[in-house]
């Protein structure tokens, strides 16, 4: 039982969804499936196989949120135990901005208007943000940035570009990339974190610790590399960008965010 497999029957079938969803979840694997993805529910675990399984899995939701088939996505991941959530305050963890509503007052907030799809959770672990459409101020979410620019650690979405670690490598090669893990845990969130310890040696986003970025990144002010990591994408174009295309090439994998540092 994997969910490559799943991916690549939801690309073949031309009937609903659910005629594909309903079988892959009727194998008598499913539960020894399901235990095995609680592995990841909270942080300090370690088991490759079991990021790309996950990355695997995040490609079926992409896929399910094209044209967003609500009812069998939740139907495939509540049986998979993960939690849906559709919080009505705006918060870069939980939520992606799909579309802006641009307020007249450029300072008004990120305010929630409507929800796209529901996120999930399993356990501590975020699995998917909800996406919602929003009415900010341009100081705080630009139309035309914050819902237009390259999304990153995505693999597909219907109205904007993608980026992640599995384009441009073979057939095979792709579904080595792994998972994104954004855990919100009691004692506050770790961004992008190593499945077996949030301190691995990868670069933080500390102002005084700027290691190992790129010239363009370089480019970023702190604030703006924070950004683009809890967001995923930039809210306002930065001073350095040329262009939407500028902040595609770069490259933002191994940034995080520790909890002392949130």
């Amino acid at each position: 039982m994997n969910a490559r497999a799943l991916y690549e029957a939801l690309l073949d079938t031309d009937g609903p969804y659910e005629a594909v969803i309903d079988p892959w979840l009727a194998q008598p694997s499913t539960s020894a499936y399901r235990a095995r993805l609680h592995t990841a529910a909270t942080p300090h675990w370690a088991d490759q196989d079991l990021l790309e399984e996950l990355y695997a899995l995040s490609r079926v939701s992409d896929y399910l949120l094209l044209d967003p088939q609500i009812p069998p996505y939740l139907s495939l991941f509540a049986a998979l135990g993960m939690t849906a959530f559709d919080d009505r305050s705006f918060d870069p963890f939980l939520h992606e901005i799909v579309e802006v509503e641009q307020a007249e007052d450029p300072h008004s907030p990120i305010e929630i208007l409507d929800h796209h799809w529901p996120g999930l959770m399993l356990g501590e672990l975020l699995f998917s943000r909800a996406g919602v459409r929003v009415r900010a101020g341009v100081a705080h979410a630009e139309r035309g940035v914050a819902d237009r620019w390259p999304l990153y650690w995505t693999h597909r979405r219907a109205h904007r570009p993608t980026r992640d670690l599995s384009q441009g490598w073979g057939n095979n090669s792709q579904w080595r990339t792994d998972f994104r893990l954004d855990y919100r845990t009691p004692d506050g969130d770790l961004l992008n974190a190593a499945e077996s310890t949030p301190i691995d040696g990868r670069p933080d986003l500390h102002p005084d610790h700027p290691a190992n970025l790129a010239p363009e990144e370089r480019l970023l002010t702190p604030a703006e590399r924070r950004e683009l990591l809890r967001h995923r994408t930039f809210l306002r174009a930065p001073a350095a960008a040329t262009g939407p295309e500028w902040a595609g090439d770069l490259f933002p994998w191994e940034w995080r965010l520790p909890t002392d540092l949130g």
